[in-house]
């Protein structure tokens, strides 16, 4: 349902607004997601259906509430509003248009199934990178990795962004988005594979100095690793 919650009449200046008090257990959380009128997801927040149920005012509803309760035992929750205030039951059925946009949106929903690995992976990389630094012996260890440069799932800007920001040090990442692709619009061609292999001996070079002894076995002191990740 499309919640009313803290919706009321502001008499002085005679519309409908909500209060904007969002309770405890309505809070966003950053793994509770909602799919947007675009079909995107993001993070939810109250009111959940502000860009569905369009021409009313939206208050607290009971998704958050519900989403909340859940989130811990599932580790992720998608939430998909597509309620419309004020319908009749007869404008739901089926070749209507609210129907028809529900079917569409539940299987928008259901087609990224890789939400949770998407939303997962900065905290998937980052445990990556330290069980490697610390199996080696070497919790500094430069590490140099390339951010993906297309994808055909949809959450390829999240994961992207996850790999340009680690948030950790001496961790380098370099972007390969905008080099040329192959006529599959997926992979790079020759060039760039030459050209990306040129960035990655500059991030390579940019990297500070390692005393000699922080370098592993013969002398090796940083660790290249190749696009090789999706989700």
């Amino acid at each position: 349902m499309a919640g009313r919650g803290g919706v009321y009449n502001d008499t002085s200046k005679n519309i409908i607004v909500w209060d904007g008090v969002i309770p405890p257990e309505c809070r966003s959380n950053p793994s509770i997601l909602r799919l947007t009128a675009k079909l995107e997801w993001e993070e939810a927040k109250e009111p959940l259906h502000a860009d569905i149920d369009v021409n009313k005012t939206n208050g607290v509803g009971p998704g958050m509430s519900f989403a909340n309760r859940v989130v811990n035992r599932f580790g992720m929750v998608g939430l998909v509003p597509c309620s419309v205030g004020g319908t009749k039951l007869s404008q739901w059925q089926k070749g209507e248009f609210l129907y028809e946009e529900t079917v569409k949106r539940a299987k928008a929903a259901s087609d990224t199934v890789d939400v949770v690995d998407a939303s997962d992976y900065k905290k998937r990389l980052v445990k990556f990178f330290n069980d490697l630094r610390s199996d080696l012996q070497h919790p500094n260890l430069p590490i140099i990795h390339v951010a993906l440069a297309t994808g055909a799932r949809p959450y390829l800007d999240v994961v992207r962004k996850a790999q340009l920001e680690t948030d950790l040090e001496n961790v380098n990442c370099v972007d390969a988005m905008g080099l040329p692709l192959e006529p599959d619009g997926l992979h790079l061609t020759t060039s760039s594979q030459v050209r990306l292999g040129k960035m990655m001996v500059d991030a390579f070079l940019a990297i500070r100095p390692i005393p000699s002894s922080a370098k592993l076995f013969s002398g090796l002191s940083v660790l290249v690793l190749f696009p090789l990740f999706l989700l």
